[in-house]
């Protein structure tokens, strides 16, 4: 993971009609995503669904995943919770079944103070030696991590690796840049904003549109790291109702309904996500049409 740049997918979790993982469709996820080129996986996130998976779901996805890549792409857990217990344990098994590193989210529903997020994080990288990835989603926790706490963090010791940023606030994202030890970089949280924060020194993005559209992403943010933010502007304005649509029901509904539109697996979720309403079916389809998708 040292000095990683590019986009990492942030994979969905396939289901079948009974709401078991459907291995077999998150295998073809993995090649597709490895014949398109983006660098790197990361099983288990958000968009993974893993607040409604089991720890020992997640284990066997995180060991599918890797099995499946085979070295031939890097793969990231999702091993964060807000247990900060309970986040070492999966994050030390995911290091013994092999990952490449993982990915912390802010812990939620508690909401800590910065000295407490320091010290959740700290704990992790002090027990386990694995790179890290700190996930800041304000929207999805309620708590910032705020720049200087970031910073902390990174300084406390090398196994933190990166930040994904998902506050969408450029200001705090150039701050972290700015200041942050050399070891450390950061990566778009928000596919709209990959190219922004890469033109401010971030190093790529970990990204939902990636699932189905990995090529074309994962040439934006190739094309922005390079310096050709022509070609990487060309790509994001061409992706940006595709990037759009992708919220309008929470992630990862909509993602997951247009893999099934493109043959790749069952629109199955797990309570309490829902399948999408027939009126966001018919904006998806249409947002696809206009946007070569599928």
């Amino acid at each position: 993971m040292k000095n990683f740049k590019g986009t990492a997918t942030a994979i969905v979790t396939p289901f079948l009609s009974d709401e078991s993982i459907d291995f077999p469709a998150l295998a073809r996820l993995i090649e597709f995503q490895i014949d398109n080129g983006v660098e790197a996986i990361v099983a288990c996130g958000s968009t993974g669904e893993a607040a409604t998976l089991s720890r020992e779901e997640k284990v066997s996805v995180i060991r599918f995943a890797i099995e499946q890549a085979a070295g031939r792409i890097k793969v990231i857990a999702g091993t964060g919770s807000n247990d900060t217990r309970a986040s070492i344990s999966l994050t030390r098994t995911a290091k013994d079944l092999g990952a490449d590193g993982v990915l912390l989210v802010t812990p939620y529903y508690n909401k800590p103070t910065q000295n407490g997020l320091f010290e959740h994080f700290r704990a992790i990288a002090e027990q386990v030696d694995i790179p890290q990835i700190i996930y800041n989603v304000p929207g999805r926790t309620a708590t910032n991590i705020l720049a200087e706490t970031q910073i902390r963090i990174a300084e406390c010791s090398t196994n933190v690796v990166a930040t994904k940023e998902a506050s969408a606030n450029l200001e705090q994202m150039s701050e972290i840049i700015r200041n942050a030890p050399a070891h450390f970089s950061l990566f778009a949280g928000d596919d709209s904003l990959a190219l922004p924060i890469i033109a401010c020194g971030g190093t790529g993005a970990i990204a939902v549109i990636s699932n189905y559209a990995p090529k074309l992403f994962g040439d934006l943010v190739r094309s922005a790291l390079s310096g050709d933010f022509a070609h990487s502007r060309e790509l994001l304005f061409r992706l940006l109702p595709m990037m759009q649509v992708n919220f309008v029901e929470s992630n990862p509904i909509p993602v997951k309904y247009i893999l099934a539109e493109m043959g790749m697996m069952q629109a199955q979720y797990r309570l309490p996500l829902t399948a999408p309403t027939e009126q966001s079916k018919a904006k998806i389809r249409l947002v696809m049409s206009e946007c070569g998708i599928g």
